[in-house]
């Protein structure tokens, strides 16, 4: 009883055994970085990279044609979505880094950019669209796009960063590696859809938590290069609690601004809370994919520390958020009843 009480009240802020065991993925790289280091035949970042490709191509094989068109229809939330996604975000991280960075906090704010550039999260966007009582259809093709979307615009933005720091910075290569990682899965899975999309469907919750290993796995393997290499001496916990301050208010920051767009807009109820949550989101999925092309083995765990953090808060809060417009909506129709 006392166990399902504690999951219970884990759930209702937000919090799973996830975002545990992250943490306890982060603990493990410290204490035992060697299997994560080791470079032979069959090392678990290739393991890792493989497991990768699988999710995608499931990922693609529950997509098909029709929801795509449809979801073509409106337009405008869409528009909204993608722009906040791949737009506002990063400008408003550019405008802080660029007040706000100190030589201290380069490498932080490298992080905070990457998490601004990346693309919005697929599963826990439509599940908050849902639970808040937004427009599932819409949620589910902004979410799908978004991460094809982010195979592209994602290393162009990082390119403006990476490139003044290294200027061997090969664009097209990183591009075509997530294509082939990412793209082609996708793809392969959308046309095997008739024929496989009820396994992928059926086999869902079996799939997520493959998601699940397969993003543990990445995370395990960074941060045993970043220990090993005693990139985290430096920080302190006042530099976490900073780091997490910085990606709070921005969560916050992009709310209110989507918020702000949707009354501009006259969007219903439904399409605001869809652009409020699918424009609000980032991808630790794709974080994880891209922080190994994108970044030196060397500092990925640093740069992925904060796309984690980000994750666990935009979990927390906007799971609260959405519980309670799910009870704002329930008050309603029973004032109008």
């Amino acid at each position: 009883m006392a166990k399902t009480s504690l999951s219970a009240l884990l759930a209702r802020v937000g919090l799973d055994w996830f975002i545990i065991a992250l943490l306890a993925m982060i603990g493990l790289a410290k204490f035992f970085p060697e299997p994560g280091v080791y470079e032979g035949p069959v090392s678990l970042s290739t393991i890792a990279n493989v497991g990768v490709s699988i999710i995608f191509f499931f990922y693609g094989l529950r997509l098909n044609f029709t929801q795509l068109r449809e979801g073509l229809r409106n337009y405008k939330l869409h528009l909204v979505v993608h722009l906040t996604t791949f737009v506002a975000f990063p400008a408003f991280v550019l405008a802080a880094r660029a007040l706000l960075m100190t030589p201290d906090t380069e490498l932080f704010w490298l992080g905070i950019f990457y998490v601004a550039a990346l693309p919005s999260t697929v599963s826990s966007s439509v599940v908050m669209v849902s639970i808040a009582g937004g427009n599932i259809p819409a949620a589910i093709f902004n979410a799908s796009i978004s991460s094809l979307i982010g195979v592209f615009i994602t290393p162009i933005w990082m390119s403006i960063l990476l490139s003044s720091t290294n200027g061997q910075y090969d664009l097209g290569g990183v591009i075509a590696k997530l294509s082939l990682q990412v793209i082609v899965p996708v793809l392969l899975g959308l046309l095997l859809n008739k024929r496989l999309g009820w396994f992928a469907e059926r086999n869902k919750t079996y799939l997520r938590f493959f998601d699940q290993f397969t993003i543990l796995l990445i995370v395990y393997t960074a941060f045993c290069e970043s220990f090993s290499r005693n990139l985290f001496a430096s920080y302190s916990l006042d530099d976490l609690l900073w780091l997490s301050a910085m990606l709070l208010g921005l969560f916050f920051l992009i709310f209110s601004f989507v918020t702000l767009i949707g009354r501009l807009l006259n969007f219903t109820r439904e399409d605001r809370i869809t652009a409020l949550f699918c424009g609000s989101k980032k991808s630790l999925i794709q974080g994880s994919v891209m922080a190994n092309v994108l970044f030196p083995a060397t500092v990925a765990g640093v740069s992925l520390l904060p796309i984690m953090i980000y994750h666990a808060l935009q979990l927390i809060v906007a799971s609260i958020i959405a519980q309670a417009m799910a009870r704002q909506r329930k008050l309603s129709e029973v004032t109008q009843a």
